[in-house]
């Protein structure tokens, strides 16, 4: 689940620093800027573990800060596939089974992944939804339902990595007019219909009934 990265980076100490330690101002800086991050490709930073190296500082023109290049590891969560994790049911929705593990909220269990036969219950109002398992037993069918708060196993299946760096404008369409001088020509958060993505999610299939309804319904 947590994994060791090798990480290199470049760290700029300001001036006012440097009184104290250089590893212990270095650390600092390090988890300032990755602690709770995702790294693309690599996972949710934790925390810093060591520092393995450190190279020569240097002073640019211009900046009394000085730069430092570090080698150091760094404690990443990263599951690997097929690796069982137990979270908590945060909601459900159309999509599937949201789950979180208190410092990691962006779980999915689609539809497809959930015990079978699953279908979903929703009233008028959309904050009342939620997945049921059929549980069939010798007295028949039984509606089990995912409640928010239930505890769950799950296995990893898949993971999605989502680039979310800033892009730059987009172009100008050559047949709407240019807008006039000091108004925006960005379309408004409400009408420009994107969705804002997750940088790291996690896909997983419910691996046992550990939802905490076979224990409630046999009690």
């Amino acid at each position: 689940m947590f994994v060791l990265v090798e990480m290199v980076d470049t760290v700029r100490i300001t001036p006012w620093s440097f009184q104290r330690q250089l590893n212990e101002a270095i650390a600092e800086e390090l988890n300032k800027k990755l602690a709770n991050k995702v790294v693309y490709n690599v996972g949710l930073c934790i925390c810093l573990y060591d520092i393995t190296k450190l190279e020569d500082s240097y002073i640019f023109p211009g900046d009394g800060a000085s730069h430092t290049k570090v080698h150091f590891r760094y404690v990443v969560f990263h599951p690997f596939l097929d690796e069982i994790l137990i979270g908590k049911i945060k909601y459900c929705s159309q999509e599937g089974v949201h789950v979180s593990m208190g410092f990691f909220d962006d779980i999915l269990i689609p539809p497809e992944s959930l015990q079978q036969p699953a279908k979903f219950w929703r009233v008028s109002d959309e904050a009342e939804q939620v997945w049921l398992w059929e549980y069939e037993t010798d007295e028949g069918a039984h509606d089990l339902y995912m409640d928010q708060g239930e505890e769950i196993r799950f296995r990893v299946t898949d993971e999605v990595f989502v680039d979310t760096s800033p892009t730059g404008p987009a172009a100008a369409t050559p047949d709407k007019p240019p807008a006039p001088p000091g108004q925006s020509t960005a379309p408004p958060a409400e009408d420009s219909g994107e969705k804002k993505e997750a940088p790291y999610t996690l896909i997983g299939t419910i691996c046992e009934p550990g939802l905490g309804l076979l224990s409630w319904w046999n009690s």
